[in-house]
């Protein structure tokens, strides 16, 4: 039987999902989108041929519901979704921090829920998606939820209680990994190099040690011992990384991460 998935809220992610989906095999005509602005509907409609609803026609219509409108904006929606999705339907949220009893105490009792968190480079096809599964969801909604988000990189199942520190280190990781590059690029123009030979030099670098990491399947400290000759030049970098206490700010700063996803979850705002 087809399958209809509606995407609710579609943003630059739930667009990438669409992309990635369609380019997976899924049709277009099974796909639904909505979205505040009637012109953004239209350039989902003309550039993905996929159908724009209301948010309630996609609960009635749709199999899936994916929702990835802000988490500020989750409690709106659920009220204006709730009276229109029977039990039976499998309701993914893609909002960082909500929990899925979120949506169980608004939603029909039973109704199945999964929870998602993707990172942004899902927008090139390399995410790293986490699932957990709420109360009712059964391991077909898990297996179906990582068919959809697969389409858009890698995914893995982990209980909901880790899913605070999975956002921390894969929901926010894209933004260590540039900020680094933006320090190391700023240390080349330092050390004499135009920005875009620096920016080069980082990027390609960076792209090859993370296959390295992937493919390679050695450990890190074993990848990076091979890079570091005895008295050179980088064992002097890395003595002053810790000399620095990177490590220790790297952990620090993912315990806050984890933390504030925690307040979030708890609906602490400020």
């Amino acid at each position: 039987m087809t399958q209809k998935v509606a995407v609710l809220g579609t943003g630059k992610i739930g667009e990438a999902l669409l992309s990635g989906m369609i380019g997976a095999g899924w049709a277009p005509a099974d796909l639904l989108v909505t979205a505040r602005r009637q012109e953004r509907a239209d350039e989902l409609r003309a550039r993905h041929g996929v159908t724009p609803v209301t948010n309630a026609e996609a609960a009635k219509t749709a199999d899936t519901l994916i929702l990835t409108v802000k988490p500020q904006d989750m409690g709106t929606l659920l009220d204006e979704l709730a009276p229109h999705i029977p039990a039976d339907r499998l309701v993914i949220s893609g909002a960082a921090g909500i929990p899925t009893a979120f949506f169980e105490e608004r939603l029909a009792p039973g109704t199945p829920v999964v929870r998602v968190m993707t990172n942004t480079p899902a927008l090139v096809d390399e995410a790293m998606s986490v699932i957990s599964a709420g109360t009712h969801a059964t391991a077909d909604h898990l297996a179906h939820a990582e068919e959809i988000f697969g389409a858009v990189g890698k995914t893995l199942r982990v209980p909901e209680s880790q899913q605070d520190a999975c956002t921390a280190l894969s929901g926010s990781g894209p933004a260590y990994f540039f900020y680094l590059v933006e320090a190391m690029t700023d240390a080349g123009i330092l050390l004499g190099l135009p920005r875009d030979k620096a920016h080069d030099l980082i990027v390609q670098s960076a792209i090859g040690a993370a296959k390295m990491l992937r493919d390679s399947g050695e450990h890190p400290v074993k990848l990076r011992e091979n890079v570091t000759s005895p008295a050179g030049t980088t064992i002097n970098a890395i003595r002053e990384l810790e000399n620095h206490g990177v490590r220790a700010a790297l952990i620090a700063a993912l315990e806050a991460a984890r933390d504030r996803s925690r307040e979030l979850a708890s609906g602490t705002k400020d």
